[in-house]
């Protein structure tokens, strides 16, 4: 497999376009109701020419293929910043693979096309003819609304060579090449494909393509070589030019605070870019110079902001030492820098901006006057090309009143705000990859992710389609199939699904545990007064020992599938830790209460105050299954040189706190010492204590780092808790907490970076301290039952969770240690499974398999649906509303497809057995390894590597590992197939050619029946 692109002929690439259309209604995945069409009362005019909409991709990998210029186009891009070019081009200029990771922020290794720059040059006159051709074939615009913006570097020496001179005065005016040549003879030999777009169109297609040029240099070019080249570029070339600046000029200390401030203190500078770069005073006068000149030329200076931020790579998150930051974290830096330049010249400068422009800055960004406004790292997230449509629309209504000063009061303001706006401040994005431990299947890869990292599996997509619905009742019983305890983790789940929904590389994740609670509230109590218990189908008893959530999870499950089924609980109330510890604010009894009604009316048999700790072969007297559901109580120890008598349980304090906070006496301020879900509740809980004036939350790393999920940290803050970060508690005498502080050093395998003591010592006013430092499992108890305890101080337990004496499992916090609510209950139903599965019983538990999308009637309504809800942003709405974000994900993922900059992966409709199904095709000419399909694909997997992928030679096939295949003669169907066992063979599709080798040659019914759709459906992808 290649990692270079394959430039597609012109004539291929019109054909492609053609027969896209008629076999799926898109242009290079682009569907029609993202065709963004231009309104002429809106037009600019911008350098003398005329702009639909100044917006655009920056020059990137998302302007360096034809394909991928005229996808931008379609969506609404009307200003082209294409991909840069210099001197070091095609192989000889290393890239390192993967090149691009946009999972947040965005980084890559790129530098500029991997195209030889005469093959860039051609891709770009490719581009312009199929604008052209489109906009009048399409109706987007009467007359051409859209403009190609070149960009070049890296010196002047390579900017002067015989390649890059070429390559700029063929851009002023194309009309003698080969490559302009061919397209019109292309264009006049297909005319009568078309309904508008005639001779006459042709001939008016202008060979001048660019009057317009982005300078970009590399970190560390000095002053007088970017002042030398511009100049050159003005007076020689007599083009509008732009100087790419850098977020350097801001200084290492401006960045690195911002940084911190923002939540991206991980992010780890290089210093020496930032003594080497250009200097912010330098530039201003170096721009005061060039004014001059462009005045004198009858052309404009303005600066692009910005370059990318080169910073350290230290998780590999891609190849090499160095990487470049892009996307949301480089706005606030970005925008910094055209306040502090647009100041500078009292608003008289163009701004050429792209550092972080999205859907949720970019009409603000235009109401300064900044013009025109390019992006990258947002087209290459989920919706890709297709967010492009609601950027444009959401300018549509400014475009009458467009400036070209800079309003520097907007622009000041807009600064400021940036440092805070929650768009663009770490926020929800901490929790890393939404990938979930599924390997990428070849096929049928569609996935809810949502579900998939819920431990219960619920049909999250499902139940929140039917509450969009208003249909409740329905969806409360999708909801209750998974999960007996709806109303509980409707309130405090830490909802796993959440952090892997796809709406959070959108904007937020869709509010599903909200969804979950609505549902319930308005249908639980219907639906357990309508419940019958199940037959009892069994003679086998299981007997759970603890009614928290895992051990009635288990009981439920069991009960509901025909086992009868016993819980013995110690105390008077079920659900230990929830009804006991977890405080009031977060969790009220009713809904506790709720949910325990549903259990009863399961059948399931409570008995509360019993302390089963006898010997479990009494217990197997009267039962077949003992589940062992006893929580982690033993308390977690706070190591201090003095003072360990003084601390107080937070688990004890809590239940305290639950029983009657008025007998409390804390003193006035409080240290919590922890970092998790337990240190929030006990520091929210500790500031509602008559007589607390102060809370403080202590730990040892920083609050990016704590375990507790952001929603529980930021409600702590609202409660007015502080938190001090980097301490680590030595002494407390019950007045003075003692604390070293804590320097962080290398990171560990968890990521987190390690605490490394200093030795200086600082004092905290303290009346009471707090230990939230985790319970551990009783393991003294486990082993009296004849249980092995691991090393790890656990049970030891094989993949169901059933312990080494037979019949006997643990589930819950005493299986692992403290855990989640939802985990608990993944236990309980695992177990639940295994046991059922034992006695060979009839089970509801097992989730749904994917399952091919048939396209008829509603669903084909539904499908497209979902397709029209990619690319649109829109934030979490009130109550059912919210539905409407979900991107039913289960039935259209496709996200590789969106996020390909080069479309190298596309979703190819397959008919099997009556079916329809839509089915990922890797095409290898377009890819360049990126990578960054991999990064978005919910799957562990890598769509370029791990799809079926179409091959454009025999000798490409060859050079890969993919399970692929090459047509070799459609017409006769010939066929060249890497089958799933790695085997290249031949084979015959076609009806007359074909004897049943296909079966004997290894290749599947899948594999088979897409490589007739591309050769039937699809040929012009061959």
């Amino acid at each position: 497999m290649s990692d270079r692109m394959r430039p597609i002929s012109f004539e291929r690439m019109v054909n492609w376009i053609i027969g896209e259309v008629k076999a799926k209604g898109s242009i290079y995945g682009i569907h029609s109701d993202k065709i963004y069409y231009s309104k002429p009362e809106n037009t600019i005019t911008f350098l003398g020419e005329t702009l639909g909409i100044p917006i655009g991709p920056a020059a990137g990998p998302n302007s360096q293929l034809a394909q991928n210029i005229v996808a931008a186009y379609l969506t609404g891009s009307r200003f082209i910043e294409l991909k840069t070019v210099q001197t070091l081009d095609g192989e000889d200029l290393p890239v390192s693979k993967p090149c691009i990771n946009a999972e947040d922020e965005c980084y890559n290794v790129e530098w500029s096309t991997e195209l030889r720059v005469e093959e860039a040059y051609e891709e770009y006159v490719k581009g312009w003819f199929l604008m052209h051709l489109l906009q009048r074939e399409l109706g987007i615009s009467d007359e051409k609304d859209f403009m190609f913006n070149m960009s070049v570097g890296y010196d002047l020496e390579g900017i002067k060579s015989n390649k890059i001179n070429s390559f700029i005065e063929n851009l002023k005016d194309g009309s003698n090449t080969a490559i302009w040549k061919q397209c019109v003879q292309v264009l006049e030999d297909n005319l009568s494909e078309f309904t508008h777009f005639d001779k006459e169109a042709l001939e008016s297609i202008s060979p001048k393509i660019c009057s317009s040029i982005t300078l970009s240099t590399l970190h560390g070019c000095p002053p007088a070589e970017i002042e030398r080249i511009a100049t050159y570029l003005l007076k020689e070339k007599n083009l509008n030019t732009f100087i790419k600046m850098n977020p350097t000029l801001l200084g290492e200390k401006f960045v690195r605070n911002t940084f911190k401030d923002m939540g991206y203190g991980y992010i780890e500078l290089n210093p020496h870019h930032f003594k080497n770069d250009l200097k912010y005073d330098d530039g201003i006068a170096m721009l005061k110079r060039l004014r001059k000149i462009a005045k004198e030329e009858g052309l404009n200076i303005g600066v692009k902001l910005t370059n990318t931020l080169p910073v350290k790579i230290l998780n590999k998150e891609l190849p090499g030492e160095e990487m470049y930051m892009s996307g949301r974290s480089l706005y606030p830096l970005t925008i910094t820098l055209a306040k502090m330049l647009a100041n500078e010249f009292q608003g008289d400068l163009y701004i050429s901006y792209s550092g972080g422009a999205d859907f949720f800055n970019v009409d603000k960004l235009f109401e300064t006057g900044i013009c025109p406004i390019t992006f990258a790292t947002t087209l290459l997230k989920p919706g890709g090309y297709e967010r492009i449509t609601q950027l444009a629309k959401k300018l549509e209504n400014l475009m009458a009143n467009k400036k070209f000063s800079i309003d520097t009061n907007l622009l000041n303001a807009l600064a400021e705000g940036a440092l805070t706006d929650p768009h663009h401040v770490k926020g929800a994005r901490t929790v890393g990859s939404r990938k979930v431990e599924s390997k990428l299947p070849l096929f049928g890869c569609a996935i809810a992710p949502c579900s998939e990292g819920c431990p219960i599996n619920q049909r999250i997509p499902e139940y929140i389609s039917l509450v969009g619905e208003g249909n409740y009742d329905e969806a409360f019983k999708v909801i209750a199939r998974d999960n007996p305890a709806p109303s509980i983790t409707g309130t405090i789940c830490n909802h796993n699904c959440q952090y892997k929904c796809t709406r959070l590389d959108y904007e937020s994740s869709v509010e599903i545990r909200a969804m979950k609670k609505l549902a319930a509230d308005e249908s639980q109590e219907k639906y357990t007064e309508e419940i019958k218990p199940s037959e009892i189908k069994s003679s086998k008893r299981a007997c759970i020992i603890g009614a928290g959530a895992a051990g009635l999870a288990t009981a439920a499950y069991l009960r509901r599938n025909g086992m009868e089924v016993e819980v013995f609980e110690r105390r008077q109330k079920p659900y230990g830790i929830i009804n006991h510890v977890i405080p009031d604010f977060r969790i009220g009894e009713a809904a506790i209460n709720r949910d325990f009604k549903t259990i009863e009316r399961l059948g399931v048999k409570v008995n509360f105050g019993v302390n089963q700790s006898g010997s479990l072969e009494k217990l197997k007297e009267d039962f077949d299954y003992v589940i062992l559901a006893v929580g982690a109580y033993k308390e977690g120890k706070v190591n201090l040189e003095e003072g360990s008598d003084k601390v107080l349980n937070a688990i004890k304090f809590l239940e305290q706190f639950k029983v009657g906070r008025a007998a409390l006496n804390l003193g006035n301020k409080v240290c919590v010492i922890g970092g998790g879900d337990v240190a929030m509740d006990a520091a929210r809980a500790a500031s509602r204590i008559p007589g607390v004036e102060e809370v403080s939350i202590v730990y040892r790393r920083t609050r990016d780092f704590m375990p507790a999920s952001k929603e529980e940290v930021d409600f702590a803050v609202e409660d007015g808790v502080l938190i001090k970060e980097l301490l680590a508690p030595v002494k407390f005498n019950g007045e003075t907490l003692i604390c070293e502080e804590i320097a962080l050093g290398e990171r560990d395998s968890s990521g987190r970076k390690k605490p490394m003591p200093t030795g200086k010592l600082v004092d905290l006013p303290a009346t009471a301290l707090i230990a939230a430092v985790g319970e551990q499992v009783d393991t003294a108890y486990l082993e009296a039952l004849g249980i092995k305890i691991t090393s790890k101080g656990l049970p030891e337990t094989g993949i169901n969770f059933e312990t080494n004496i037979k019949d006997v499992y643990v589930v819950g916090d005493a299986l692992k240690g403290p855990g989640t609510i939802v985990g608990a209950m993944g236990h309980g139903k695992t177990v639940a499974m295994d046991i059922l599965k034992k006695e060979a019983m009839k089970c509801d538990l097992e989730p749904e398999a994917n399952k091919a999308d048939k396209l008829s009637g509603k669903a084909l309504k539904d499908r497209n649906e979902l397709y029209h809800r990619k690319g649109i942003l829109n934030m979490p709405m009130e109550g059912s509303g919210e539905a409407e974000r979900c991107l039913g994900c289960n039935r259209v993922c496709e996200v590789c497809t969106d996020v390909c900059p080069n479309r190298a992966n596309v979703a190819v409709k397959v008919r099997e057995g009556g079916n329809e199904a839509y089915e990922i095709l890797h095409i290898d000419g377009m890819c360049n390894e990126c990578g960054n399909c991999g990064v978005f694909c919910p799957h562990d997997g890598n769509p370029y590597k791990d799809k079926v992928t179409l091959f454009w030679s025999l000798e490409d096939l060859e050079d890969s590992l993919n399970i692929g295949f090459f047509v070799q003669d459609a017409e006769k169907g010939i066929v060249i197939v890497r089958n799933e066992l790695s085997e290249v063979v031949k084979i015959n599709v076609s009806p007359e050619g074909c004897s049943g080798c296909c079966e004997r040659k290894h290749i599947s019914k899948e594999i088979l029946s897409l490589i007739k759709a591309v050769i039937e459906e699809h040929s012009y992808l061959l």
